[in-house]
């Protein structure tokens, strides 16, 4: 292939294709070797057909996934209108019934370990609280749709500075993340798929959003609909009831983390138990496993907006999980990446980042020098990526702009010819 991908992206390629039956493994780490099913009349896909291609915002997906893609993306006047089907989650067996492919969950445990394993639950995620609770508060929020930056995030939770500009609700869903991640944190000896944890986790979130302020930590009474989706929730309280206990009870019984997770990425937003904050609940709720068996956490960095949509909406319309396993499996790896003690591989150069490296060195270097605030260096940051071209860079640059001010320190300021009497005046005004 040319140019060669990177070695995740291959790796993760590969193990969609075992998990779809279209190649076969043999062997374990470095001696594994891949060959081709050899049932009789079974075609093997090449790899054009085996990996979609995507624009640069998209993720990369295999056949199968890029199929939903395509399916969930026609008119809604093109999809059938189809209602909640109860069989859906009754069929699923746990232990018994996976979503996620052996391979997979075996890559999955790999890249997640981390030195806090057998310590007290929650350990390693209070060990990196701070990063956390900015990372998967800002991305969670991202995906609703809300437009704060990462450093206005961040400037809001240390600082409790509103951005100008932003709708106050935008505020309040930040800080709804906070509570309800700190809660997940602290409580993690306790917290589990348990009607406790559920609901609370649900009135953190929907504080002071919704039009009923009392259906915050309470099932729903009431129908909703589902925006640009020919989808239709269940109905009745009572139906809800019981099929909200029955979600609970499989996904107490899931003894693997990652199925356990990836389970309740599936059926909670599907099951729409609550008025709102439905998808806000199940993301949050996917992290329960990690915290407690202290594994690394599941923040949502860098997951495409629609590529996490499309495969909610595969599960809402056709009850396929495809595009949303590879959403999953992606954003699980960028997150590991990105609070694992140890990578167990070099990653290959960013690409992206080589392209702007001037720009971005130029970008830090200024905010530091001219000793900028957190506000002030995300409007230095909107300015610079709003020069670039195609727009689609404009946004990724200026996430990795803010990602590296926010990682800035003492021990990696020197690459940015930034020096350390400059370095420290701007780390008194930026804390």
């Amino acid at each position: 292939m040319h140019p060669p991908p990177a070695r995740r992206s291959l790796q993760r390629w590969l193990a969609l294709l075992v998990a779809d039956g279209k190649l076969i493994q043999d062997g374990e780490g470095r001696m594994a070797r891949y060959r081709r099913p050899l049932t009789r009349g079974t075609p093997t896909p090449s790899h054009a057909s085996a990996v979609v291609a995507a624009t640069p915002t998209e993720l990369v997906v295999s056949a199968d996934a890029g199929q939903v893609r395509l399916l969930v993306r026609r008119p809604l006047i093109q999809r059938k209108p189809v209602g909640y089907d109860p069989e859906f989650l009754k069929a699923y067996r746990p232990n018994r019934t996976f979503y996620l492919p052996p391979a997979m969950r075996r890559h999955l445990a790999e890249i997640g370990v981390s030195w806090k394993q057998g310590q007290p639950a929650g350990t390693h995620a209070r060990d990196i609280l701070d990063r956390l609770l900015i990372d998967l508060s800002w991305n969670s929020s991202r995906l609703e749709g809300n437009t704060y930056s990462l450093l206005e995030t961040e400037r809001l939770l240390q600082l409790g500075a509103v951005a100008e500009g932003k709708d106050a609700g935008e505020a309040q869903m930040i800080l709804n993340h906070k509570r309800a991640i700190e809660l997940l944190v602290q409580d993690a000896g306790e917290i589990g798929f348990n009607r406790y944890t559920l609901l609370n986790l649900h009135a953190a979130l929907a504080e002071n959003l919704l039009a009923n302020p009392n259906a915050a930590g309470r099932l729903r009474e009431i129908a909703v609909g589902i925006d640009r989706s020919v989808f239709h929730p269940i109905e009745g309280p009572q139906r809800i009831v019981e099929m909200f206990d029955l979600l609970l009870k499989k996904a107490q019984a899931i003894k693997n983390p990652f199925e356990q997770a990836f389970f309740s990425m599936v059926h909670l937003p599907y099951l729409q138990p609550f008025e709102d904050v439905n998808k806000r609940v199940s993301r949050l709720a996917a992290n329960i496993p990690f915290i407690r068996m202290n594994l690394s956490p599941l923040s949502f960095v860098d997951v495409p907006q629609r590529d996490y949509v499309d495969g909610l909406l595969g599960v809402y319309e056709l009850n396929r999980i495809e595009l949303l396993r590879e959403v999953f499996l992606w954003a699980y790896e960028r997150s590991c990446a990105r609070y694992a003690a140890i990578r167990q591989t070099v990653g290959e150069p960013d690409v992206f980042r080589q392209q702007y490296r001037a720009l971005l060195s130029e970008v830090v270097s200024d905010v530091v020098r001219q000793v900028l605030n957190k506000q002030e260096a995300a409007q230095q940051v909107r300015q610079a990526a709003m020069k670039l071209s195609p727009r689609e860079d404009q946004r990724r640059f200026a996430e990795m702009a803010e990602s590296e001010l926010a990682g800035l320190h003492e021990g990696n300021f020197a690459r940015f010819r930034i020096r350390p009497s400059e370095f420290k005046s701007w780390r008194a005004q930026w804390k």
